[in-house]
């Protein structure tokens, strides 16, 4: 089965085809570093993680690029604010981004451009832009003129009238048409500034993501992602800016968007103080939890956020890493994902039906009743699980919740356990019945085996 994914500018699904076999090239919008990542800016970077996985595994070279953001009037004012250079803002957040992204099991991207460390590129695409009457000064800014690119609105869908009262552009008299978005702006000595043909000033948002793009990845790239969020007014006008500058090449041949992670069905934002950080919640959920739950609804659709959501995520975890923990002592075979796996993240990254079925060979390596099933079957669960980023854990360290959110002594654990086994031996059956019940009061659940007593933390 070919891998089919749903272009947002064509708004159908479509069979993937990288211009480039051997080199296959994707861009994912990625952070502006001014604070904690909340857990909603965590689904785009794990959901295009699955994808990366993916053709990795189908095409083998794969360059893909996730920029940060730092320069932007937020990192401005929180850099005022504390008194600090804005390096002292970014450096300390896109740092805590990245180990966030790296415990949610997010592989490192190829290359991680900052729009600082682009200035000279963006400057070079704008000055392109103005030679071809795409864009023009004005009083110290820079403006990509609406009108001068006939396609503009195609990735949104959306009428002219919507698209200005969207974008909440700002009314200036140095504008030519209310749509015209900034390329560059003038800065003042307090603000951080760049030398540029138009004076001293910093990029505007959306130009940034175009040079960055061209700077890694070339004119045109295969896949370009984002939440969808983004759809309108970046991405519009990273494609209008894009196609301009590089004589009607296209910006991106698929786009791929993902839904809104919500609360109580209601957007999260820091305006309805609705907001959890990722830094926080991994304090007290593991992270393969929060991976899973983030995978647990298909990437296109909303997903609503709870608690609940992450104590199921949990819970199945649980079983799957149960099932490898029962054969511990025997070698997984040396295996690919099950097919039935590989064509649900096939069909445009069908991570829930890719979970059931991960799920369906959990229970058939508790029911195998040969080694070399047992084997085939292990082999196929850690590699599902790989495809997903999941169950790369040691099934003992999991079961056992000895992370850095739990709160179980595992010393005291052990040592009920040999008080327990001690009464049994010697037929003390009320006391082991005593003890059993104080493991149980520490929120930890045991089970007697053939090889002797195995437990973990409840979930």
């Amino acid at each position: 089965m070919s891998l089919i994914l749903y272009n947002t500018l064509m708004r159908r699904k479509e069979p993937f085809t990288p211009a480039d076999p051997a080199r296959v090239t994707m861009y994912v919008c990625g952070n502006t570093v001014y604070s904690y990542a909340h857990i909603g800016n965590a689904r785009p970077p794990v959901v295009f993680d699955v994808l990366h996985r993916l053709l990795k595994a189908r095409y083998g070279q794969v360059a893909y690029a996730r920029n940060i953001t730092d320069v932007d009037d937020k990192i401005n004012a929180a850099a005022k604010a504390q008194k600090v250079p804005i390096t002292a803002i970014t450096d300390k957040f896109a740092r805590i981004y990245r180990e966030d992204m790296a415990a949610l099991g997010v592989l490192p991207p190829t290359s991680e451009p900052h729009a600082t460390g682009h200035i000279r590129e963006i400057v070079a695409m704008i000055e392109g832009l103005i030679a071809s009457g795409h864009a023009y000064a004005a009083e110290g800014h820079v403006l990509f003129n609406v009108p001068a690119f006939a396609a503009y609105g195609q990735l949104s869908g959306r009428n002219r009238d919507d698209m200005v009262a969207g974008a909440r552009v700002e009314v200036a008299p140095y504008k030519k048409d209310p749509a015209d978005f900034v390329l560059w702006k003038p800065s003042t000595l307090d603000l951080p500034g760049w030398d540029s043909p138009w004076g001293r000033g910093r990029p505007g948002w959306h130009i940034e993501c175009s040079a960055m793009i061209e700077a890694h990845l070339g004119q045109t790239i295969d896949i370009h992602g984002g939440g969808n969020d983004l759809i309108f007014p970046h991405h519009e006008n990273e494609i209008a800016q894009s196609v301009c500058a590089h004589g009607g090449a296209p910006l991106a041949r698929y786009w791929m968007h993902n839904g809104f992670l919500t609360m109580d069905k209601e957007k999260m934002s820091k305006s309805l103080g609705n907001v959890l950080l990722v830094n926080e919640i991994l304090k007290t959920a593991p992270a393969e939890a929060v991976r899973w739950a983030l995978l647990s609804a298909h990437y296109r659709q909303p997903l609503d956020w709870s608690d609940d959501l992450i104590t199921q995520a949990k819970r199945t975890l649980d079983r799957l890493y149960l099932a490898l923990d029962q054969i511990k002592g025997l070698s997984a075979a040396n295996t690919q994902a099950p097919a039935a796996v590989i064509a649900a993240l096939d069909d445009d990254l069908n991570t829930p039906i890719a979970m059931a079925e991960i799920a369906n060979v959990a229970r058939m390596l508790n029911s195998a009743t040969t080694d070399a099933d047992k084997a085939r079957l292990k082999g196929e669960l850690l590699a599902a699980g790989a495809m997903l980023g999941v169950l790369q854990q040691d099934p003992a360290v999991w079961l056992k919740g000895t992370s850095s959110t739990t709160d179980v002594n595992a010393s005291e654990v052990e040592q009920l356990i040999a008080a327990r086994n001690a009464a049994r031996k010697a037929r003390d059956f009320k006391e082991a019945d005593r003890i059993r019940d104080q493991i149980a009061a520490l929120g930890v659940v045991i089970e007697d085996r053939a090889d002797g007593t195995h437990w973990r933390k409840a979930g």
